[in-house]
């Protein structure tokens, strides 16, 4: 065995015997090697701020530049609508993506672990959702999802309020 450092033969070998007098005089004046801690950070997990209580893990995606969730109208309708279909506030996740313009599809669904997800608009459309149907039920992934109208795109429009109806029944 061929070793660079004399001060090896001490880590394998517990005898002072195989040493030769010049290694041990090596020994005393080489001062033992420093050790350089290295510090890693771990990068926070993104936490995300919604609306509801998120116990059915049903998702609503929205993107309101305006307000933090969804304008005050647009909420009242949407409550509406969830209640009907039997689910309340505390059901559901309602996330604002237009707060988020950084967030990645997969952070977003990491977080929230969705098993439903509806989005509502174009504009909350996530880029790496892929090609998904306006008003048909379908998955995602594993994730059965709901592209549809925004509620602005609704409020207007009672062909739009009809169209999201029928859906959100079959959703």
């Amino acid at each position: 065995m061929n070793v660079e450092n004399p001060l090896a033969y001490s880590f394998i070998l517990q005898d002072d015997i195989y040493l030769l007098p010049a290694d041990k005089k090596a020994l005393q004046k080489k001062e033992l090697p420093v050790v350089e801690a290295v510090i890693v950070e771990e990068t926070p997990a993104l936490v995300f701020k919604y609306l509801g209580g998120h116990k059915k893990q049903y998702l609503v995606i929205t993107h309101y530049r305006e307000s933090d969730f969804m304008s005050d109208a647009h909420l009242t309708a949407l409550e509406s609508t969830l209640k009907r279909l039997g689910y309340g506030l505390d059901d559901t996740a309602i996330f604002n993506l237009a707060n988020y313009p950084e967030a990645q599809f997969e952070q977003v669904i990491d977080f929230f672990k969705p098993q439903k997800m509806l989005i509502l608009g174009n504009q909350a459309l996530p880029p790496a959702v892929g090609a998904v149907y306006q008003n048909k039920p379908q998955l995602v992934g594993s994730i059965r999802t709901l592209f549809t109208f925004s509620f602005k795109e609704m409020m207007d429009s009672v062909q739009n309020k009809k169209e999201f109806w029928e859906a959100m029944k079959l959703f």
